[in-house]
């Protein structure tokens, strides 16, 4: 019976619910700015981690490999993207 209860999935479950509550602490402490934007980032990142690779299996097929490299290639694509924008727009060079 243990093996069709969905221990992972239930587990991640409980991380995202904890990491909201650890983003939505940044908005009841009032805290700082860089404070609270490095605990939001961080939070969101986990985030995604979690809800990648424990809702959407990215790293149960076969091609896992090709996966997490378009992964990593769409975040080298989006950093790029957004500190060029912040280099040309708001850095003015």
């Amino acid at each position: 019976m243990s093996e069709l209860f969905p221990r992972k999935q239930v587990m991640g479950f409980v991380f995202s619910l904890v990491l909201t509550v650890a983003a939505l602490t940044v908005y009841f402490l009032d805290l700082s700015f860089a404070v609270g934007m490095t605990v939001l980032l961080v939070t969101a990142f986990i985030q995604a981690a979690v809800q990648l690779v424990g809702f959407m299996h990215a790293g149960e097929s076969e091609d896992k490999v090709a996966i997490y490299a378009n992964i990593y290639y769409g975040i080298a694509i989006a950093l790029v993207t957004i500190f060029g924008t912040l280099l040309i727009l708001v850095w003015d060079m």
